[in-house]
């Protein structure tokens, strides 16, 4: 176990590295890497490598402007023509498109039991998920990427045809992330196009001649510019692989308020590959904290008891995602609901669990949303049922929504309220659990009821972080929120936590690490845009990685 990288390919100007496989996935290792993949990813990755990181600047420039001016965001004079120009539309979404009244959502791929679940579930989509709800090891990567390959290639036994099975909505991850294990041209290639370029290269053919995608979803995108690259990825990649123009379909995630104000450039951009857009809820209000945290009249309360998709910066983002959408004849989808139904349908529990549900449900159906996600499988046939009676069709495209008219100041009005102390401590546990189980291999975990994912630990960590640097004060006993209060919290909930803490082996060193790197995260002075991008770049995270390689152990397998 000496520290060896293993050179799997060679081109005429540059030797690229490629770590060896993880023990026990040989044959996926083997069966993904080819010569001919890895020419594949070399040469999307080289082609486009410049372009990811001018996109990645051009967000640090954007932001640097807003607080250098103190300006706000608004809709962009330069695309006004754009706006104002009502001809042009998205091209129609293949029939498998049509009707996605309900997905599955946060699925981890790598977790082989749960995808086949789902894929033997009646949900009308799945979001394979290699971004929020799923940690990046290389064991993750490449476990999640061949499962993928064996679905689509029907080598999963007593599973339906991959044209008969829930469509795949493959989610590579953001722009934010790097994969550490493989080197292009003297740099760790863009994340999302190692994913991206191996679905492609070994799927997208598969997927198109069964009319079943290549389907995808597009995470944490700020702007047109972005969206713009996005496009030129997908064109490049149909021409390379003999696919026709359009044959990708993207599902852009609104998950950032200054995305928000460019929903139509976006669509624009995209129009020959446009799934629509979608909306969410966490990862959209942790942005605000991201842009304007250290603004004060940006504080975000309690978001347990003062955020939540009926407050009116949150309704008007709704609202306006769906008529954008439906103006331009794209599918406008919104959230996932989190919470996961009690064992016993007979209980109090699971009847509260079911109502609450299918109440923030309704009003996206009634918004006029053509879909939304749930993670607990269980919830698929009763919001099924739920869109059944409240909506007529495959979709709600004629729900166009000339009632709307949305403002800058809608998209940008602050709900009232302060900081509860109970709210207070679940933000911190589930920054604290998030941390662990990203040590322990893992993009989610359970807790108090559902399922916590880095879209949540972004919320959490973002507000803990926004409520210390304003020395907020508690609603309950007018305690200032400093760091000193949460590192007490964190030992104080540590206890409370172990039962959380002990489902991953080596309790007390995990532990003691989750709490230190939460403690960091909330006392950085400039905040960390994203918390996985922090993570993965962690030294404890990377060691996690490459001890295998480096003859040192592991705390866990990957």
């Amino acid at each position: 176990k000496t520290c060896t990288f293993q050179i799997v390919f060679y081109m005429s100007t540059q030797e690229d590295n490629l770590c060896p496989s993880p023990l026990g996935l040989e044959k996926e290792y083997a069966t993904l890497f080819t010569t001919d993949s890895l020419h594949f990813l070399h040469e999307l990755i080289s082609t486009f490598d410049e372009e990811v990181d001018e996109i990645l600047q051009l967000r640090v420039s954007k932001k640097a402007q807003l607080d250098l001016t103190g300006d706000l965001p608004s809709f962009l004079e330069s695309t006004t023509h754009i706006r104002r120009d009502p001809d042009w539309k998205v091209l129609p979404v293949p029939s498998r498109l049509q009707k996605r009244h309900v997905d599955i959502g946060d699925l981890a791929p790598c977790d082989t039991e749960r995808f086949i679940k789902a894929l033997l579930s009646p949900a009308q989509g799945i979001q394979v998920d290699f971004d929020d709800g799923n940690c990046p090891t290389y064991y993750n990567q490449i476990k999640g990427i061949y499962n993928v390959f064996k679905a689509v290639h029907n080598l999963f036994p007593n599973v339906p045809h991959i044209s008969q099975a829930p469509v795949l909505m493959l989610r590579p991850r953001a722009w934010n992330m790097v994969e550490h294990n493989m080197m292009v041209e003297g740099k760790e290639a863009p994340g999302p196009l190692f994913d991206f370029g191996l679905l492609m290269f070994h799927c997208g053919k598969a997927l198109f001649e069964q009319k079943s995608g290549p389907f995808f979803y597009l995470s944490k995108v700020e702007g047109y510019m972005e969206a713009r690259l996005w496009n030129k990825i997908f064109v490049w990649t149909q021409q390379k692989l003999g696919l026709p123009l359009g044959s990708i379909k993207a599902t852009v995630l609104i998950e950032n308020v200054l995305a928000a104000f460019e929903m139509e450039e976006i669509l624009y951009e995209l129009q020959e590959h446009s799934a629509g857009l979608n909306c969410g809820i966490w990862d959209y209000s942790a942005s605000f904290v991201n842009k304007f945290g250290h603004r004060p009249a940006f504080l975000l309360p309690d978001r347990h008891k003062y955020v939540n998709m009926e407050k009116h910066f949150l309704r008007s983002y709704m609202d306006l995602l769906v008529k954008t959408c439906h103006r331009r004849g794209a599918l406008a989808t919104g959230g996932m609901a989190a919470l996961l139904l009690p064992e016993d349908p007979l209980s109090d529990a699971y009847r509260r669990v079911l109502a609450s549900v299918t109440r923030l449900k309704l009003l996206e159906i009634t918004a006029g949303v053509d879909g939304f996600m749930v993670y607990d499988l269980n919830l698929v046939e009763p919001m099924q049922k739920l869109f059944k009676g409240h909506s007529e069709g495959d979709n709600q495209l004629d729900q166009l929504r000339n009632d709307v008219t949305v403002f800058p100041e809608d998209l940008l009005s602050m709900p009232s309220g302060g900081v509860m102390l109970n709210g207070l401590k679940y933000n911190i546990a589930v920054g604290v659990l998030f941390i662990n189980a990203w040590l322990s291999g893992k993009g989610h975990f359970f807790y108090k009821g559902q399922v916590e994912d880095s879209a949540t630990a972004e919320i959490s960590r973002s507000q803990v972080w926004q409520w210390v640097r304003h020395q907020t004060r508690l609603e309950d006993d007018g305690r200032v929120v400093s760091r000193q209060l949460v590192t007490d919290l964190i030992k104080e909930l540590i206890m409370d936590l172990s039962p959380h803490l002990a489902q991953c082996s080596n309790i007390r060193k995990k532990g003691l690490l989750s709490q230190l790197e939460i403690d960091e995260v909330i006392a950085k002075r400039h905040f960390p845009d994203f918390i996985t991008t922090y993570l993965n770049q962690d030294h404890t995270f990377l060691t996690q990685i490459f001890k295998p390689y480096l003859g040192l152990g592991s705390l866990n397998h990957y």
